[in-house]
C-alpha cells in the first residue's frame, strides 16, 4: 500500500472525471485520512457498475475510491483515498516451511493417538493417517479462500500454516493475508464462504471413512477424555452405527482418520462464528452490513460468556473476539447488495455453523 501526495487541483479533476457516473452535490477535502477527497451526490448507474468505472477513472490519479452511503442514508458518497494498493507479497519459502513444520507437528500428535503407554511415541510415521487427513482438510479450506480471492482479483498471500505440536490437533490452523479489501459484499461473501465449504467437502468424506474404521466400545472406567459433539457429528455417528452415541455407557472409539475429520468440523465451526475477522464474521457482514455485523459480534460474545460455565476455555475465545471483533473487513464498495441467491448462500452458511459448532469441544472425566 502506497500513500500518495495529491496535487491541490485533484478534487476538481476527480469531480470532472466522474460526471457521467455520479451527480455531485458537494466536494470536500477530508483530514481523516489525511489528503482524502469526498464526493457526495447520487449515482447515475447501478453501484456495482458505477464502482468499476470509478476505479478505472481514479486510477490515473493514483487514488482508490470507497463507495458508501452517507450517514443519514439519503445520498451516495465516494471517498477518494490517496492510496494505491499493490500486489500481495508471495513469501513462498516461508509458506512452504510453515507447511512442512505443521505436517511434522500433526504427525507427532497423530503418533500419540494410538499410544497407550505413558511414554511419548517418537515414531512419527505412526501418525500419518491423522496428519494426511487433517492437512487435506485444512489445505482445502485455505486454498478455497486463496483461489477464490485470486479469481475475484483480490491480491492475497499464500496460506501460512501455524504448527502447534502441544495442541489438540497439532496446528492452530492457517491464514491468508489480503493486500487490499474485497471489492464489494458479494466478493466478501464468496471469499468468506469458500474456505469452510471447501474444507467440508473434504472433511465429511474423511469423517465418514474414519467412522467406518472405528468401532463402538464401553467407556473406560478410569480417567478419560472424549471429543465433543456437534449436530452433524451426532448425525454421522447415528447413520454409521444406528444409535445415538455416547449413550448407555458406550461411545465410538474413533480412529486417527475419524479424529481428523472431527477436527475438521471443529475448525469449521470455530471459523464460522459470526464475529469480527472470522469467516462467519465476513459472511454476516456481507448479509447484514456493518451494523448487523456489530450486533452479531456482541451476540457471539454473550454466548461465549455463557458457554464458559460449561467449558472454561471459551474464555480465551471471548478475549480474542472482544479484542479483534471490532475490526471488520469493509469492502471498497459497501453499497452493492447481495443477489437473492447470495443471500440464500449466506443464510445457508449460518445454518452450517449451527450444524458443525460444538458447545463443548473437549470433555475430560476424572
Amino acid at each position: 500500500m502506497n500513500i500518495i501526495q495529491l496535487p491541490p487541483d485533484t478534487a476538481g479533476r476527480l469531480a470532472g472525471a466522474v460526471g457521467d457516473v455520479m451527480a455531485i452535490d458537494a466536494v470536500t477535502q477530508d483530514k481523516r485520512p489525511p489528503g482524502s477527497i469526498r464526493l457526495e451526490g447520487h449515482l447515475l448507474l447501478p453501484p456495482d457498475e458505477a464502482y468499476g468505472m470509478l476505479a478505472e477513472r481514479f486510477k490515473p490519479f493514483g487514488v482508490t475510491p470507497l463507495l458508501r452511503k452517507t450517514k443519514d442514508g439519503r445520498a451516495d458518497e465516494v471517498e477518494a483515498l490517496p492510496v494505491a494498493f499493490g500486489r500481495a507479497t508471495q513469501r513462498v519459502g516461508l509458506a512452504l516451511g510453515l507447511f512442512v513444520l505443521t505436517v511434522i507437528s500433526c504427525l507427532f500428535v497423530g503418533a500419540q493417538l494410538d499410544n497407550g503407554g505413558p511414554q511419548l511415541n517418537w515414531n512419527l510415521l505412526d501418525g500419518w493417517p491423522f496428519a494426511a487427513s487433517l492437512m487435506a482438510i485444512l489445505t482445502a479450506h485455505e486454498f478455497g479462500h486463496y483461489l477464490t480471492a485470486r479469481h475475484l482479483g483480490t491480491p492475497t498471500s499464500l496460506p501460512y500454516f501455524i504448527p502447534m505440536p502441544i495442541g489438540l490437533l497439532g496446528t492452530m490452523g492457517a491464514f491468508i493475508k489480503m493486500s487490499m479489501p474485497p471489492r464489494n459484499r458479494r466478493h466478501l461473501l464468496a471469499v468468506g464462504a469458500a474456505g469452510p465449504l471447501a474444507g467440508l467437502v473434504v472433511a465429511i468424506p474423511v469423517l465418514w471413512l474414519g467412522l467406518k474404521l472405528s468401532h463402538v466400545a464401553a467407556l473406560p472406567l478410569g480417567p478419560y477424555a472424549m471429543e465433543g459433539n456437534s449436530l452433524l457429528y451426532v448425525l454421522l455417528k447415528y447413520m454409521q452405527f444406528g444409535r445415538l452415541l455416547p449413550s448407555g455407557g458406550l461411545d465410538v472409539q474413533i480412529s486417527q482418520v475419524a479424529f481428523a475429520g472431527w477436527g475438521g468440523l471443529l475448525v469449521t465451526g470455530l471459523n464460522l462464528m459470526p464475529a469480527g475477522q472470522l469467516d462467519g464474521g465476513h459472511i454476516v457482514y456481507a448479509l447484514l452490513g456493518p451494523k448487523g455485523a456489530r450486533i452479531a459480534t456482541w451476540i457471539v460474545m454473550v454466548g461465549l460468556a455463557a458457554l464458559i460455565f460449561v467449558w472454561s476455555q471459551w474464555a480465551v475465545w471471548l478475549v480474542l473476539v472482544a479484542v479483534f471483533g471490532r475490526f471488520q473487513d469493509m469492502p471498497l464498495d459497501d453499497i452493492t447488495q447481495l443477489t437473492r441467491g447470495q443471500r440464500v448462500l449466506a443464510v445457508g452458511m449460518v445454518a452450517v455453523f449451527v450444524l458443525v459448532f460444538s458447545p463443548v469441544p473437549w470433555l475430560q472425566f476424572p
